[in-house]
């Protein structure tokens, strides 16, 4: 079993949409897939039209008092699992911070979910904290959007030094552009700057799409309900991409997208 987290200090990156649309793709290519909505926010969760809810919250959760199968929910996606966000999980610094080895206990908690998953993606709040230590120990890979904005870029390299120099064990680093306009001067200079400076930067961008804002009234995936459109086309692209730099091979029982 493989886990990939997105992640990114800020907030409004495009997390949730590459969790979501990589999940869906993922699926698509019959990996057994689970998504874990870890933002209190719950908005992977209510995009899959799932109530944001966990029964027994954080506590009983990370306090492995609560049976983790047994909270999982289905999805429209054949092979797609949701584990939702809960408003609970805002507390999940404070719970984790009174267990032994906090930055282990999300590996804990997934390590027996590996008999029925290939892949697990973890959509992560925007922080630095206890909680986003614990990803950086469970997961194999850290999928970062940037938006081509300065600040964006500072945020990147602030993580590239924070997991190089705390974390024992780094997760691979694919990072990407999303909400990118190509007609505007610069977002192509801050694409291909940062492009060229980084190698952990993908060369498939998600361009600004009026598809992507709409899957906040769709409740799916671009992928499935505009598989064709730019937006679509760019997520399969990127996660092309991610697949072959993560070394993840074929889905175990490949077909075509869900539409």
């Amino acid at each position: 079993m493989r886990v990939l987290a997105t992640y990114n200090i800020k907030g409004g990156v495009g997390k949730t949409s590459a969790a979501v649309n990589f999940a869906a793709l993922a699926a698509g290519q019959g990996y057994r897939t689970l998504l874990w909505d870890l933002d209190p926010q719950g908005s992977a969760t209510y995009l899959f039209r799932v109530k944001p809810k966990v029964r027994g919250g954080v506590h009983k959760l990370i306090e492995r008092r609560s049976d983790v199968a047994e909270l999982l929910k289905g999805t429209d996606i054949e092979h797609l699992d949701l584990l939702p966000a809960d408003f609970s999980y805002r507390h999940m610094d404070l719970v984790l911070g009174a267990t032994k080895r906090p930055e282990a206990r999300l590996g804990r908690l997934l390590e027996p979910l590996g008999r029925d998953y290939d892949l697990v993606i973890l959509d992560c709040p925007p922080s630095i904290s206890l909680l986003s230590e614990s990803v950086f120990e469970s997961a194999d890979a850290l999928i970062v959007p940037l938006i081509p904005a300065t600040l964006s870029v500072r945020t990147f390299e602030q993580l590239l030094r924070f997991v190089e120099e705390q974390v024992v064990d780094p997760p691979e680093i694919v990072a990407f552009f999303s909400m990118v306009d190509r007609r505007k001067r610069l977002h192509r200079e801050v694409v291909d700057g940062v492009g060229h400076r980084y190698p952990q930067v993908a060369t498939a961008v998600i361009p600004a799409a009026s598809d992507v804002e709409r899957m906040g009234v769709e409740r799916r995936p671009v992928v499935a309900y505009a598989p064709s459109g730019p937006a679509g086309r760019a997520y399969r692209a990127l996660w092309d991409e991610t697949v072959e730099r993560l070394a993840l091979g074929p889905g175990p029982g490949h077909r075509a997208d869900p539409h």
